[in-house]
């Protein structure tokens, strides 16, 4: 099987957002897109998850997003798709609070989902343009 070179590459993180655990990248820039992976609420610095609420653990996850995003050379404003990942979605109403806190209109679109997601209540992925 003959190998093409990819079209896209990793962003690096420069040690600013978490070090994946497992055999993916943080995110991916592809064209004028950026795709991060799953964000949980681990400190990059030391690895140990933050929180023991869904707020402080979604304060931390979009911390990381965020990271990721600017070590590709944007922000959290050019975030068009974002999805979540909630280990209990009765705590949708408390992550959304946080969710408004954090971001600002107009929102990307976002789809939220009740996930089996062991030790953490939240994880975030998104889909940025910049260009």
């Amino acid at each position: 099987m003959t190998q093409r070179p990819r079209q896209w590459q990793p962003v690096s993180r420069d040690g600013k957002a978490p070090a994946s655990g497992g055999a993916y990248s943080p995110g991916v820039r592809a064209g004028g897109f950026v795709f991060v992976s799953g964000q949980v609420p681990r400190d990059p610095a030391t690895g140990q998850l933050v929180g023991d609420d869904v707020e402080s653990q979604t304060r931390q996850v979009m911390a990381n997003v965020k990271s990721v995003l600017e070590a590709a050379g944007g922000s959290l404003a050019d975030l068009v798709a974002v999805t979540v990942y909630l280990a209990d979605v009765g705590d949708w109403g408390r992550f959304n609070a946080v969710y408004k806190e954090i971001m600002e209109p107009p929102y990307p679109t976002r789809t939220a989902i009740g996930a089996d997601l062991r030790d953490i209540m939240i994880e975030i992925s998104g889909v940025a343009y910049i260009g």
